[in-house]
């Protein structure tokens, strides 16, 4: 067993991740940073023709090949489409500028008088302290935004710190999943199947009705979907693994700040989250199997 998963409790990795997550979220959802996104060129009556150039910022200018290798489970063919376009319609500069202006503006309309006190103050802190100490090799989205300036403003740092959190959890899940050998497509299908969220809410990946069913047709010839497309006990089973593994795989970073500290994290930012989620701004089921508190 890794060092790493016997001195943090694995519930504790994830519940960081799922408190950080929306906060993060913010990002694409908030019209203060439509607005911004807006104001540069892009088409915000859906979020995705902003969504790619904006997750897709840190890493430079990047084209439809790499963002497709680094987001995983998108559609080639949907990522192309807005990739196509992106670095005509703005700089990756001024898009990463734009994001920052927007999160600011979405964050403080969201939180109110909680984005000034004490306790967001100790969240800041304990977030960047671990966000500064994720090892990043291997990691091209956490490594990515890393590797950007550290904003001035608290607030900011807490959004940037969140967000190099799940980039370096997510470049780990990918890991996890091509360990699993389930490629892009495969990935949405198994865990439509264990019930994550309906297979509605995974279309907005792109992914086509053939290619959603060639991706379970080969689930089944492993034996890890029935005919109705549910998981099988084997497909309920890998699952798990691919998910403890990224609970594993995102230890780092809670480790090198270490118990208690990194257990109060969720404590500080669960009211943020609580508030975030309670405004309505965001989904109540998504792609990433979290569901909006009741």
């Amino acid at each position: 067993m890794s060092v790493l998963t016997t001195t943090v409790p694995m519930p504790l990795v994830r519940g960081n991740w799922q408190v950080l997550e929306p906060v993060h979220a913010v990002l694409y959802y908030a019209p203060e940073v439509a607005a911004e996104v807006a104001a540069l060129g892009f088409d915000t009556a859906t979020r995705w023709p902003s969504y790619f150039p904006l997750r897709a910022a840190p890493l430079g200018r990047p084209g439809a090949e790499v963002v497709t290798s680094a987001f995983y489970s998108f559609s080639p063919a949907m990522v192309a489409e807005h990739m196509r376009s992106a670095w005509t319609t703005s700089s990756p500069d001024d898009v990463r500028a734009a994001r920052l202006r927007g999160v600011d503006a979405g964050l403080r309309a969201l939180l109110g008088p909680l984005a000034d006190a004490p306790a967001t103050g100790e969240a800041v802190e304990l977030a960047w302290r671990a966000a500064e100490a994720a090892v990043t090799a291997g990691r091209p989205l956490a490594a990515a935004d890393a590797g950007l300036d550290v904003p001035d403003e608290p607030l900011l740092r807490l959004w940037h710190a969140a967000t190099i959190l799940r980039e370096h959890r997510g470049d780990g899940h990918v890991a996890a999943l091509l360990d699993a050998e389930l490629d892009p497509c495969e990935a949405l299908v198994s865990f439509a199947a264990v019930g994550a969220a309906p297979r509605e809410t995974f279309a907005s990946r792109g992914w086509s009705d053939d290619e959603w069913e060639a991706a379970a047709e080969r689930l089944r010839a492993r034996g890890l979907l029935d005919d109705d497309g549910v998981a099988t006990e084997a497909g309920r089973a890998l699952r798990e693994r691919v998910e403890a593994r990224t609970d594993a795989l995102a230890a780092q970073p809670y480790v090198a700040v270490g118990m208690p500290e990194i257990a109060r994290l969720p404590q500080l930012v669960g009211p943020l989250t609580a508030t975030i989620a309670q405004s309505g701004l965001l989904p109540a089921v998504s792609t990433l199997g979290i569901r909006k508190p009741e």
